[in-house]
């Protein structure tokens, strides 16, 4: 951590407060925006530590921000799309060296811009109530896929949910529940991998004051926002994060 410049620093402290802010607001794109932008400063394997403890410090307290009972009660109303995700992101982490990752970043980022484009410009994607178990299995199941191999599983995920017409407390409440499992499983893998050491270490944990003072920011934003400016914010969020991908799967 030494050798970083005090301008290195300054960026840095400056996207895990933007990357909280966003994160706190509408409840996802956290990642996406540290993978994108520390990697400007930081070697790819540095800046995947950096965001590890805040990632996943910020979805437990995004779960448990309603209380624990809220938490559970949120997991067993939703626990098919959330078993699924997680099945999934088990069973396709074995595949990451068969697939082009720049392939699956296209593929998800696609559909995530269309999506949004045509809810911000009025048309109302809905699911069903009797077509919400087969959502959740195959909606789950194709988040967990794309998550395995590309470590991107929230669009999807918002997807569901705006479709749902989830009411932003829930709404916000079940990301955090999926992103903190998921979260749990990312830093076991990366202590595995060895991305997550003791050189790497102080640097994640440093992360965690700047991305809470920004989640804690994000969060007073998102109190203020009612429904119908909470769903806008977040397809907003949403055409931004499709067009990272897009961008990661021309460019690399």
């Amino acid at each position: 951590m030494d050798e970083l410049s005090l301008a290195v620093w300054a960026a840095i402290c400056g996207v895990a407060v933007l990357a909280g802010f966003v994160k706190g607001a509408v409840g996802f794109a956290m990642p996406t925006i540290m993978i994108s932008l520390l990697g400007s400063v930081l070697p790819p394997d540095r800046a995947l530590a950096a965001l590890i403890l805040p990632t996943l410090c910020a979805n437990g307290w995004q779960a448990l921000r309603g209380g624990l009972p809220g938490a559970l009660a949120s997991a067993r109303l939703h626990w098919r799309f959330i078993a699924m995700v997680m099945i999934f992101i088990a069973l396709s982490a074995q595949m990451v060296s068969l697939l082009p990752t720049r392939v699956l970043y296209l593929v998800l980022g696609g559909p995530i811009i269309l999506f949004a484009l045509v809810q911000l410009a009025g048309w109302t994607l809905r699911i069903a109530p009797q077509w919400r178990g087969r959502a959740e299995l195959g909606i789950g199941a194709f988040a967990g896929a794309i998550g395995g191999v590309s470590g991107v599983w929230g669009p999807p995920t918002v997807m569901y949910l705006t479709a749902l017409e989830t009411p932003k407390v829930e709404h916000i409440r079940v990301q955090g529940v999926v992103y903190g499992l998921g979260a749990v499983m990312l830093l076991g893998a990366h202590v595995r991998s060895g991305i997550l050491n003791a050189e790497t270490l102080p640097l994640s944990l440093f992360m965690l004051v700047p991305a809470g003072i920004g989640l804690m920011l994000g969060f007073l934003a998102q109190d203020r926002l009612d429904q119908v400016r909470f769903k806008r914010m977040t397809l907003i969020v949403l055409v931004l994060a499709g067009a990272n991908l897009l961008r990661r799967g021309l460019l690399g």
